[in-house]
């Protein structure tokens, strides 16, 4: 079992049909899976071996797909780094996960350069544009390999996508993602979002690095155009002339970006018929901004519940869900995040892991084929999290009578904030390096526009001034820019309980009162 074969068997059968659009480049399936084979050989000619690691930091690009496919094509694990992170914390990653080489676009040439005594496990570092000293040329190095290849002869438990993911303890977890996860996600998108073909276009305006890279596989697999969006930034009237310029069928995108298309000027003014499906998720959806997408954008809105341990892949609302009606309960079903994804086990359970009865608030735990090996290189996490046999995700929430799973609250405190998960712990401990700071809680309230905004409740040493924008450029020197406080609120003392413990959710019940959804 090999996920990279999907792309092997759809250049077969659809040889001509386009495999990715990106601008005026366009690839074949046939061009897409030979450039695919040429990495995967070049790669093992640079001495990496199957069960290695390969980070890619890349922003969405072809090679980001080729290179992705070459991984799994060779047998090696794929390590997609958030292109909007701090370099230190690339470097974490790249040394975490030991990979053996690092593939760049070249706006991240100068950035590794600079961190290149901190990763030395990766002998290799290739780019795609502006070669020079000891980084490779992308396109030197495939040429010089062949179109032909045969896939590896991979376990289906061998390690495909490692996703690094924040943890509470400040340093990103590595979720290993096998060939067989990736093969059941893949499976279940067909099971619950309908068949492909090769007449569906999927728009990658999200990167490729999270849900868009994953959901590249479903579409590949079926010989879809994967159409990777130009500008490194999200342009709602871009999207909707991709849309009718391609006859998009499929995309996947954060609340974040289904608010700004509805608020687009362009809503309305292309035609977007042939979209069947905007996959949204990632972070909160307030009922009265899906009212306005669902009046604005049609029929084609699905929400999923998924995390990186469970890729895009626990519950769902399927379109039919979405519709307005005057009936109190289909209202209700709106706050939710549907039922449990094909072959996904959902329960609710208290702190002993027993069953809660319908409409008790108690933690999500998840069973399936869609849920990860486990934490690289981190046992203990793993053993925590994946206790019983059952993915403890954290978070907090209730079933009702049909079934629908309603998300409350984080028992760990989380922040997702335009799609980005943010661990209020990594915050906390950049501003307690300042010295004006004598303790800190970093919280997230609500935001009109990213769901979520990062706010810090900071007490001041005696005698210390510092201001409010002094902290945030502060943070932004030390963590990668989204994940500084958007605010900061300064008080005498924060609220502890009896233990001396900070009680973030005192703190937290002063914004969120009067909202129906805790996330």
């Amino acid at each position: 079992m090999n996920i990279g074969g999907l792309l092997t068997r759809s250049a077969k059968i659809w040889p001509n049909r386009p495999g990715i659009v990106h601008g005026e480049r366009k690839e074949s399936y046939a061009d897409f899976n030979a450039r695919a084979n040429r990495l995967a050989q070049a790669l093992r000619h640079l001495g990496i071996k199957m069960r290695e690691n390969v980070a890619l930091l890349m922003y969405n690009c072809p090679e980001m797909l080729e290179a992705m496919f070459g991984c799994f094509k060779a047998g090696m694990g794929t390590v997609p780094i958030n292109f909007r992170l701090h370099p230190s914390e690339s470097a974490y990653i790249i040394n975490h996960s030991q990979a053996r080489a690092v593939i760049l676009t070249p706006e991240f040439n100068e950035e590794v350069l600079k961190i290149r005594d901190q990763i030395p496990k990766a002998e290799h570092l290739i780019t795609v544009s502006g070669a020079r000293g000891v980084l490779l040329d992308y396109e030197w190095l495939i040429s010089k390999a062949s179109p032909s290849w045969e896939d590896a002869q991979t376990e289906p438990e061998d390690v495909a996508w490692l996703f690094y993911t924040s943890g509470t303890t400040g340093q990103p977890k590595g979720a290993m993602l096998t060939h067989r996860n990736l093969l059941a996600m893949t499976l279940t998108y067909y099971a619950d979002y309908g068949s492909l073909s090769p007449d569906d276009a999927i728009l990658h305006a999200a990167p490729l690095s999270h849900g868009s890279g994953l959901y590249a596989l479903p579409n590949i697999a079926q010989g879809a155009n994967n159409v990777i969006f130009e500008s490194k930034s999200f342009d709602p009237e871009l999207v909707f002339r991709r849309i009718q310029e391609y006859r998009i069928t499929n995309m996947f995108a954060a609340p974040t970006m289904v608010n700004l298309l509805v608020a687009s000027e362009a809503c309305g003014k292309y035609d977007n018929r042939s979209m069947r499906s905007i996959i949204y998720g990632g972070g909160p959806m307030h009922v009265e901004d899906l009212k306005e997408a669902i009046c604005r954008l049609g029929p084609c809105l699905t929400q999923l519940y998924g995390m990186g341990e469970t890729p895009m892949t626990i519950t769902y609302l399927p379109t039919k869900d979405h519709f307005l009606d005057e009936d109190e309960n289909q209202m209700k079903r709106l706050a939710s995040a549907g039922f449990a994804r094909t072959g996904v086990e959902v329960r609710v359970v208290d702190g002993k892991d027993d069953d809660l009865i319908t409409g008790q608030i108690g933690e999500i735990v998840v069973r399936s084929d869609v849920v990860m090996k486990g934490y690289w290189h981190n046992k203990e996490a793993t053993d925590e999290t994946l206790r019983r046999g059952w993915l403890h995700t954290g978070d907090m929430g209730y079933l009702d009578d049909n079934g629908y799973l309603f998300l409350m609250d984080r028992s760990k405190d989380m922040i997702i904030s335009g799609g980005e998960n943010i661990y209020p712990r990594e915050v906390e401990e950049v501003i307690m390096r300042h010295p004006a700071v004598r303790e800190v809680a970093v919280i997230g309230v609500p935001d009109p526009k990213w769901g979520e905004a990062i706010k810090a409740v900071v007490a001041l040493a005696s005698g210390k001034r510092v201001t409010e924008q002094e902290l945030i450029t502060f943070c932004k020197d030390h963590i990668a820019s989204y994940k500084k406080p958007k605010s900061i609120d300064f008080i005498e003392e924060l609220p502890k309980n009896n233990y001396g413990k900070i009680v973030k959710k005192e703190l937290r019940d002063n914004y969120w009162e009067s909202r129906d959804r805790k996330v």
